[in-house]
């Protein structure tokens, strides 16, 4: 009974001790940082143990994209060590990626900089290329916006070409001339062409825009071929190579074309906008975040600068001091 007695006394003074230090704080911030110690060492393992930084892992869609592309260049199935060669050379990219930041080789180096702002870019514009725009949405857009679209007149027209530097300073009183021989005759008329210097180019122009018309002809000729009317010779007119006399054929005139027509233009147009402006907001946001600290003027650019010579003392009269 003695015995039963003195085994009994320890446990009893024991358990006032436990219970005390199960509500010191203490005790709890160990075993809560015990906890956040274990989980953060297994999340930043993987497998077999290693960090997740030390492992390189390829996900079954990377392996298909490798699949993919190899196949729209061969046009067949990379062979295994075809397809374990390209998964080295990704492997290769993401080692020395990772060896580079490592190094800091990403620090204040342009391209990079560059390249991970055009991805900042990309990001915010594929918020609006996301959204598939209606029918209905597309047809209001482009009543807004129609003369976006509009289709410049077209011409058609034959041309006889006086050259400067064939007939100097007499090429336009030539060409004057030869219209008065020629007024009246058909656009296709032997006459006329007997009376002009061979064009390095064309002599007949079909269904031409004015842009067009206007890089091989100059703007000055295009100008003065919309002030034409079609079925006669007329002119002079000067262009970069020289004189001309044209016969306009014909004349589309330009147009805005119906929504229906226009349709994936109008689509391609709506699409660029919308990214333009959703790139506008995102960059709007994220610059109002920051403020621009411009250097001022150095002690190296004072020290540069020139001194002003010392101003000329004129003397004083005597018995006054100095001006």
């Amino acid at each position: 009974m003695e015995r039963a007695t003195e085994s009994s006394e320890p446990r009893q003074s024991f358990l006032p001790t436990l219970k005390h230090w199960l509500r010191e704080p203490l005790l709890h911030f160990l075993l809560i940082g015990i906890a956040l110690f274990a989980v953060y060492a297994y999340t930043h393992r993987g497998r077999g143990g290693v960090e997740s930084s030390r492992q390189i892992a390829l996900s079954l869609d990377e392996l298909r994209q490798m699949d993919m592309y190899f196949e729209s260049q061969w046009h067949r199935q990379p062979t295994p060590a075809e397809f374990q060669a390209m998964v080295e050379d990704k492997v290769r990219e993401e080692v020395l990626y990772r060896e580079a930041l490592a190094m800091g080789l990403d620090k204040d180096d342009t391209i990079v900089k560059r390249r991970m702002a055009q991805k900042m870019q990309f990001l915010a514009e594929d918020v609006a290329a996301a959204h598939e725009p209606s029918t209905a949405e597309l047809k209001a857009w482009f009543d807004k916006n129609s003369n976006k679209f509009a289709l410049p007149s077209r011409y058609s027209f034959r041309h006889l070409y006086f050259s400067p530097d064939k007939r100097g300073k007499n090429a336009e009183d030539d060409a004057a001339k030869a219209l008065t021989k020629i007024t009246g005759q058909p656009e296709d008329s032997t006459l006329a062409a007997s009376l002009a210097d061979q064009f390095m180019f064309q002599d007949y122009y079909g269904d031409r825009a004015p842009d067009a018309l206007a890089k091989e002809f100059g703007p000055q000729f295009v100008v003065a071929l919309e002030k034409l009317k079609p079925g006669s010779w007329q002119g002079p007119i000067e262009s970069g190579y020289g004189w001309h006399l044209v016969f306009v054929d014909t004349v589309i005139p330009g147009r805005i074309p119906a929504f229906e027509e226009m349709e994936p233009d109008v689509k391609t147009a709506w699409l660029a906008e919308q990214k333009k402006q959703a790139w506008q907001k995102a960059y709007t946001e994220m610059r109002a975040k920051y403020i621009v600290m411009l250097p001022g003027p150095s002690d190296k650019d004072a020290a540069q600068a020139p001194v002003p010579p010392p101003k000329k003392q004129v003397p004083a009269p005597s018995g006054e001091g100095p001006l």
